[in-house]
């Protein structure tokens, strides 16, 4: 089975293209070919087909072999893989997720694409649509207190899929993977959740770690990233219609919430690592 692996900002993912290959249960191949001792290693599998709403469509299954609704990375990978390859010549290139229709603006230099602009769609705000288990409009600075008595006060995002941002003081310090698990699987959350650690820097700067369900600390979360700039509006630290830089383990992403189209934008690189074939 042909592969390829990209990352965004440090986000990795295996690609295969269903144009050529057929993948018949992609849970325990995203499980095998995600292991970083025994596999290929990476954060999930994407899967890369025909779409009859879209130009193609992609299927994104974490590293624990469950199936996400939407990955800001990828989408970008899947653009550079789509237009590279020369499977399209089309820009900005439509892709078809479970968390509805993105649209991709490619950047290109030397025929390849380097980076692109990913038109994230409105952000879901209302709790029982995230889902979280919360009454009210919003779930802005809420109290959520973890077992052992820790609390964090905390915003709930939805970008597609569920996100859950608390501001800490020292991103590097904070204990993620003690913290990370439990937030990911607070009885808030029925579906687990995506836990993001911010540290604001300034108005326009951001520094960001994420805890992913299904997949543990990843380098970069581009939905976490516009969740996060998100939160930041919302409680007042930042401002529409600003790019605000997010600072991630593996490389910085732009985010900014447009006001008049109620949408966010998402820019950062998408990165060629390797092709092969896994047995």
């Amino acid at each position: 089975m042909k592969f390829t692996k990209m990352h965004g900002a440090g986000n990795d993912y295996i690609y295969i293209s269903l144009f050529e290959e057929t993948v018949s249960d992609p849970e325990a191949l995203a499980v095998r070919i995600s292991d970083r001792h025994f596999g290929v290693g990476s954060d999930g599998l994407v899967l890369i087909g025909p779409s009859e709403t879209a130009d193609f469509r992609m299927r994104i299954f974490n590293a624990d072999g469950s199936e996400a609704k939407m990955c800001g990375n990828a989408t970008r990978c899947v653009a550079k893989y789509v237009y590279d390859s020369g499977m399209t010549a089309q820009n900005p290139i439509t892709l078809e997720t479970l968390s509805g229709m993105k649209t991709v603006t490619i950047a290109t230099e030397g025929g390849k694409v380097h980076s692109a602009t990913v038109d994230m769609g409105a952000p879901i705000l209302w709790p029982r649509d995230v889902p979280a288990l919360l009454d009210g409009d919003t779930a802005v600075a809420r109290r959520l207190e973890l077992p052992g008595g820790e609390a964090f006060e905390v915003t709930c995002v939805s970008m597609g899929n569920p996100h859950c941002v608390a501001f800490v003081e020292d991103t590097e310090t904070f204990p993620l993977e003690r913290i990370g698990p439990l937030m990911e699987r607070h009885p808030w959350f029925p579906d687990r959740i995506n836990a993001e650690f911010v540290q604001l820097i300034d108005p326009t700067t951001l520094r960001m770690r994420v805890w992913e369900r299904g997949s543990g600390e990843t380098l970069a979360c581009g939905t976490g990233a516009c969740a996060s700039v998100v939160a930041c509006v919302l409680n007042g630290y930042c401002a529409k219609d600003t790019d605000v830089l997010v600072r991630l383990r593996g490389g910085d992403l732009v985010i900014r919430w447009d006001s008049a189209k109620n949408t966010v934008f998402k820019t950062g690189p998408a990165a060629f690592v390797c092709a092969g074939e896994y047995e």
